[in-house]
């Protein structure tokens, strides 16, 4: 009999082999494949012109309807849009520089840094800054141009996702090459 239970036991054992265990699988991300750079020139009725990307839809903005030279620089297959905004400048030129450093600092909250870059192209009497926000800000680059007597422009990227800078990160790289040739095409149209 203890023989019998012995090689029972034995058999048990045997029996059940050596299973892996089961290793939940890592979080992960979805592969998000980039486009080919391609540019178009901007075909609006407003006083400024520049080139965007192929793969996106420039639409103007029906939610403003006072405002008929704001837009959206749409980015369907990235899930994100930049949002354009311009205003006709008559002795406010500060004003308005101070709204959109406002409106980029207001991110700090979230971000983990931001970084200003000067934009200055005088030849097309073009002038402003980028802010790049760093961080699970909302926001991550925020950018405007004047020519600091007649026009003021304005753009913010956002994602339809919630902010997440590591997921993220590719996409913004991509799209902020696309708004640097934005802003290096950019021109103001003679009045």
């Amino acid at each position: 009999m203890r023989t019998l239970l012995l090689l029972s036991c034995l058999l048990f054992f045997i029996s059940c082999g050596e299973e892996e265990a089961t290793i939940p699988k890592p979080r992960s991300y979805y592969r998000i494949d980039l486009p080919a750079k391609s540019y178009q020139k901007s075909n609006l009725d407003c006083p400024y012109s520049f080139e965007y990307p192929t793969y996106a839809r420039l639409l103007m903005d029906s939610s403003r309807p006072g405002e008929r030279c704001w837009a959206n620089l749409d980015f369907p297959k990235l899930h994100a849009k930049v949002h354009l905004s311009y205003k006709a400048v008559d002795k406010n030129v500060a004003g308005f520089l101070e709204d959109s450093r406002t409106l980029a600092y207001k991110h700090a909250v979230k971000a983990s840094q931001i970084d200003e870059y000067v934009v200055t192209r005088p030849e097309q009497n073009v002038y402003g800054m980028i802010y790049e926000i760093g961080g699970n800000a909302a926001s991550s680059i925020q950018f405007h141009v004047t020519d600091s007597s007649k026009n003021f422009f304005r753009g913010a990227l956002y994602f339809y996702a919630s902010p997440n800078s590591d997921s993220l990160a590719p996409v913004v790289s991509f799209v902020r090459s696309d708004i640097e040739h934005l802003l290096k095409t950019f021109k103001w149209k003679k009045s």
